[in-house]
């Protein structure tokens, strides 16, 4: 949705419009050259800034296919202090990798987990360092024409529809409509709970997908914390106070679910991807501290909570709390996006045999 004072921004949006369609132009007549490669590539990305949901997407993936197959995700890692290929090892920082890669590489301890801001390079890297792989999930990457993903999956927020929505800087696209064109499925993210089969019918046809697009709808799911060291979980307890520390791009569904779970909340909000310093510590102790009820949390995201891993000499005697969150599919769709998930794996491994 576009703000009223993005109003004065329009200018700026129509000439970058300008800008990305005639990059897309060079791509679509070949000028520009994009690489494929036969091997399964999956693409999760979107039209807009941050906000869709790509993370908790990309585990969906990782859970679906980890048992199964050799799976490797690559991201461009960002705003991370290194350049160029890198693979995540035991001894990997986040900011060696970028805190959604880390993320990856600390819940899901199997699979290859790599960094490289040029994909086409990268891949081949990949291959040959991680011969085994079997499928490669590409963070972030529909912007990246260099490399045509097997399969893409486009996502878009609920409540900022890519339809509804402007270029960058009056809104938050920083792709053209058109783009949608490449996308394999449309996935409608944060979905309220109740939301009726006429209402998603609607939002289809505002979408207005090709036959051979698919559109699917989950919701968020938060599940139960886990401490940011320990890892223990714990269950949710209305009485609570809770201290929100969050830097992501869209904190308003964690901040609704925070504010209908518990008694009462504080946050303190930074930039998406914000890197946390010794002064942001003293702030989020401060904040802790003055908080009078004796049943008191500090809860986290999973993104942030990899970048304040870091403290933790001086956070281990705090109960901060990480609260990780999943899709769920809506309309028991959720069978339907598995099967073309694997299908679409599996139809290289027949090509091979």
């Amino acid at each position: 949705m576009l703000k009223s004072f993005r109003y004065l921004l329009l200018p700026i949006s129509l000439v970058y419009g300008g800008i990305i369609g005639l990059r897309n132009w060079l791509f679509d007549k070949k000028i520009l050259k994009s690489s494929s490669f036969n091997f399964p590539i999956i693409c999760v990305g979107n039209l807009a800034v941050g906000g869709t949901g790509k993370t908790p997407m990309v585990e969906y993936l990782i859970r679906l296919l980890k048992d199964e197959f050799n799976i490797a995700t690559l991201s461009r890692g960002y705003k991370r202090k290194t350049k160029g290929f890198a693979i995540a090892n035991e001894k990997t920082t986040a900011l060696e990798i970028g805190d959604e890669p880390m993320q990856f590489h600390k819940k899901f301890s199997t699979i290859t987990v790599a960094v490289g801001e040029e994909r086409l390079v990268a891949i081949p890297q990949l291959l040959h360092d991680k011969p085994a792989t079997e499928v490669i999930i590409l963070d972030d990457a529909f912007q990246h024409r260099y490399v045509n993903a097997g399969l893409n999956i486009l996502l878009t927020e609920y409540n900022n529809l890519f339809t509804r929505d402007f270029m960058m800087p009056a809104g938050d696209l920083r792709d053209v409509k058109s783009s949608k064109i490449r996308a394999d499925i449309f996935l409608v993210t944060k979905c309220k709970n109740n939301l009726t089969v006429d209402e998603s019918k609607k939002i289809t046809d505002e979408l207005k997908p090709n036959n051979f697009q698919k559109i699917f709808f989950t919701e968020i799911i938060y599940k139960n914390p886990y401490h940011l060291f320990t890892k223990q979980k714990i269950n949710l307890d209305s009485d609570t106070s809770i201290l929100l520390v969050c830097g992501i791009a869209n904190p308003s569904p964690i901040k609704e679910f925070i504010a209908k779970t518990f008694s009462t909340y504080d946050m303190l909000k930074y930039n998406d991807h914000h890197i946390f310093d010794s002064d942001d510590l003293a702030d989020i102790k401060n904040h802790f501290d003055k908080i009078s009820n004796q049943h008191k949390l500090i809860v986290t995201t999973e993104k942030d909570g990899v970048r304040l891993q870091k403290f933790d000499s001086e956070l281990k005697d705090y109960p901060i709390y990480v609260l990780p969150i999943e899709h769920s599919f809506m309309f028991e769709q959720g069978e339907e996006f598995d099967k073309i998930v694997v299908d679409f794996i599996l139809s290289y491994k027949k090509e091979v045999n």
